[in-house]
């Protein structure tokens, strides 16, 4: 339950929609109520949790998190991987639609993810469904059940349960997303790029760059977009890590395409150069590239061109990564490509935009706000605003520490930050008024897509697995 008499959360670095200030906010029912100047509220209006200068922001909103639960629970699963969520800041996760089994690709599917789901979560959390060939007639009742979009892969996603899109499949998916008014999220890689790019398996991570080349991803994007322009799809790019395609959306943008994209925080804060031989934990697709592409992403982000920078959080078992301190490999090419990182992309990205002088404002909009905005959570989700979800975080600007794999929240301890310094900590995360206790029972919502506005979404809806599911189209 959200705090039984009114609270008042004070802290002299506040992250408003407006800017970073001193500010009191009024949490009342499990939502703000209102925010005021600095210490204006006095002890009367209820409980007072004063941060000093401690900074206070809206909860993360982290919509590209692969949860994998049903199917692949010892890679990842809905308590561990919310349970991150939480210590890391983020209040609400949207799932992707592969790597469980079975996939988000049905209804009966979206039920038995949110079955698994039912009483595990820490944070609230929403689902994406999948768009594949053979399941065209499946995209409007799972949009009607409340998935927030359809993801599809236009290279082959790893598992075999999820196939990639040919052409013709990308045609028809688009227009019918268009047609229901669905947002369609794209793995953008061209699989006949990927096919004639060197494939030279072994330890140098050079060689496994050489095989997921930047022309992959440009193709693909290319593609992607006149596919959009044809059918009037809204479009959203996911992982951009090669900054060539940015003029691609640019002038797409300019032509009145509506497509985003997004960047992550192992592609701002990593680099090609500093990968280690044999150590897989840094592998992903597509690949972290080389430091003067990192620079570019940066400006691009610096100029609004990303809506949102998210984990795209995809871990595995120690041994699928072939890691040689457990006893593998570290065989780039062999390994299975992701990053786990869900609890740390807001120390990571903060150590890295600070250091380039951005500001909170600056990470809250990037992590908080735009995902929000993508998935139509603006009415609810990613700000400091009155009737908004009193989803806050408590975040120590200044905290250093050393990421410790074993103490991360993580069904396996891999990740690539392993070791590194980072600046920033999280001290407390709040759900609707609540705070997030690990130790204690979960409290998260299953969240719906906002059914007002097809295209321009607004609200969020809370759904219980009680909610009625829309029988599957036969």
């Amino acid at each position: 339950m959200p705090f039984s008499q009114p609270t008042v959360i004070r802290s002299r670095r506040a992250v408003l929609p407006d800017g970073e200030r001193p500010a009191d906010v009024l949490i009342q029912g499990g939502r703000i109520a209102r925010t005021a100047p600095y210490g204006s509220l006095a002890a009367r209006e209820g409980e007072l949790v004063d941060l000093g200068d401690t900074a206070l922001l809206p909860g993360l909103v982290d919509t590209h998190v692969h949860v994998n639960e049903p199917g692949r629970t010892e890679w990842e699963g809905f308590a561990t991987a919310t349970r991150a969520a939480a210590a890391g800041g983020v209040t609400t996760i949207v799932d992707m639609p592969l790597n469980s089994i079975p996939p988000t690709t049905t209804v009966a599917g979206l039920a038995l993810k949110r079955k698994a789901a039912d009483g595990q979560a820490w944070v609230d959390l929403g689902f994406w469904g999948g768009a594949v060939p053979g399941n065209l007639a499946d995209l409007e009742p799972l949009h009607q059940a409340g998935v927030f979009g359809f993801k599809s892969f236009l290279a082959p996603s790893g598992v075999d349960e999820f196939p990639h899109v040919e052409a013709a499949d990308l045609e028809a998916a688009l227009a019918e997303q268009a047609r229901i008014g669905a947002l369609a999220i794209i793995h953008a890689e061209d699989p006949a790029v990927l096919a004639a790019a060197p494939q030279q398996p072994g330890v140098h991570y050079r060689d496994f760059l050489a095989s997921r080349p930047a022309d992959a991803e440009t193709a693909a994007v290319a593609r992607l977009l006149d596919t959009a322009r044809r059918t009037g799809a809204r479009v959203h790019v996911l992982h951009v890590s090669s900054a060539a395609v940015l003029p691609l959306l640019r002038q797409a943008r300019e032509d009145g395409v509506r497509v985003t994209a997004e960047t992550c925080p192992h592609y701002l804060t990593l680099a090609a150069e500093q990968v280690p031989d044999g150590d897989t934990a840094f592998k992903c697709c597509p690949p972290i590239r080389d430091e003067s592409n990192r620079d570019a992403l940066w400006e691009a982000l610096g100029r609004g061109e990303f809506i949102a920078v998210v984990s795209d959080h995809s871990p595995s078992t120690p041994d699928l990564k072939l890691l040689p301190e457990y006893g593998g490999s570290g065989d780039f090419a062999a390994a299975w490509g992701g990053i786990a990182s869900l609890q740390l992309g807001l120390p990571a990205v903060w150590t890295e935009a600070r250091r380039r002088g951005h500001t909170l404002a600056d990470v809250v909009r990037w992590m908080s706000a735009g995902p929000a905005e993508l998935v139509g959570l603006t009415g609810t989700k990613g700000a400091i605003a009155a009737g908004h979800d009193a989803d806050l975080v408590a975040f120590d600007p200044d905290g250093g520490f050393a990421v410790r794999a074993s103490g991360l929240h993580h069904r396996n301890p891999v990740t690539p930050y392993a070791g590194r310094t980072l600046t920033g900590a999280v001290r407390a995360t709040w759900l609707r008024g609540r705070e997030v206790d690990p130790a204690a029972r979960p409290f998260g919502r299953q969240l719906a897509r906002p059914q007002a506005d097809p295209t321009r979404f607004t609200t969020a809806t809370p759904i219980t697995t009680a909610t009625p599911i829309p029988s599957e189209r036969a």
